[in-house]
């Protein structure tokens, strides 16, 4: 397993008038001062109120076009800030802007052959979420790495990402994934020491787990909801005990990139609508390049083959 919610019908009532001749009389003047206002205003009339309604469909009209003009002002200003970054970041081709989030999200169910036992009391386990968007996820795991020129590279380029963390190797620098956070990042869950989890017994897999949710929320004051083991590797006490943490859902990968290449799990060795990337925060002493060297190789995968990507939770 190692690496997936009337205005209700009002009943127009009408005036009850007095019955008897007099009350019927005083309908009929009624009617008849109607009738003439209404030839009045058909013929030879002011035109005053034809003129107010045409000068206000006028106006809206206007307000609709300036709008328009508006939104595709901000799509193009968006754009060149996107070509801008781009070539400052020297990324090989300027990265695709992802869809709207979808209104009705995608239905999270356990991969073929990522089930345990009782599989549907527990959190789902994914390596792509079910989408028709051209679009896929980018995630990036445990800590170790701190780069400030990622923080600056992600947020000029405007690149969502999912981060999974373990705290063994972020309480070094708690403030690094503040301004990670604050910049729209969400930070889950990766376990406190990243032990090999089938290993443990439930007892200690739900320290693992449930002592990261604790300490993800008393840091960043934010409980997660995303849990993801460490190598890939679970068995049915860790989703047991996630589960019990208030975890809902295990997203684990369908690729994992790294600054020089992307290793695919599929036997077609290519990305699909929806699939979730992994990478680490890793530097030099690990890979043959930078975290933006990384970012670089990713962006230029995933924008070769049409795809953009998106921010997983939108999908969630």
């Amino acid at each position: 397993m190692q690496l997936v919610r009337q205005e209700e019908d009002k009943t127009q009532q009408g005036h009850r008038y007095a019955a008897g001749p007099r009350g019927r009389f005083g309908v009929a003047v009624a009617a008849l001062l109607v009738a003439a206002l209404g030839t009045a205003c058909g013929s030879g009339g002011s035109g005053a109120p034809d003129k107010a309604e045409k000068a206000k469909a006028g106006k809206g009209a206007e307000a609709g076009a300036a709008g328009a003009l508006s939104a595709a002002e901000k799509a193009k200003a968006a754009q060149q800030a996107r070509i801008a970054a781009a070539k400052k970041w020297r990324l090989a081709k300027t990265p695709l802007a992802a869809p709207a989030a979808p209104k009705v999200k995608p239905e999270l169910t356990t991969r073929d052959g990522f089930e345990v036992e009782d599989q549907e009391e527990y959190p789902p386990v994914f390596t792509t979420i079910d989408t028709e968007d051209k679009v896929v996820f980018l995630t990036v795991d445990d800590g170790a790495e701190k780069d400030p020129e990622f923080l600056r590279m992600m947020q000029e380029l405007k690149i969502p990402y999912t981060a999974f963390l373990s705290d063994y190797i972020v309480k070094d620098n708690y403030p690094y994934f503040k301004e990670m956070q604050a910049a729209g990042v969400t930070l889950n869950n990766h376990t406190l020491n990243h032990r090999y989890m089938p290993g443990l017994s439930y007892e200690k897999q739900r320290e693992e787990i449930c002592g990261q949710q604790d300490t993800i929320q008393k840091q960043f004051g934010k409980r997660p909801t995303l849990f993801r083991p460490p190598y890939g590797n679970y068995n049915q006490d860790t989703l047991r005990a996630a589960k019990s943490c208030g975890i809902k859902a295990v997203p684990l990968w369908n690729a994992e990139a790294f600054p020089n290449r992307t290793e695919y799990r599929e036997w077609d060795r290519d990305l699909h609508p929806g699939d979730i990337i992994l990478t680490h925060f890793r530097g030099k002493e690990d890979w043959k390049g930078t975290m933006p060297d990384m970012i670089r190789h990713v962006m230029k995968t995933v924008t070769d083959k049409g795809y953009a990507v998106a921010r997983l939770e939108d999908y969630l």
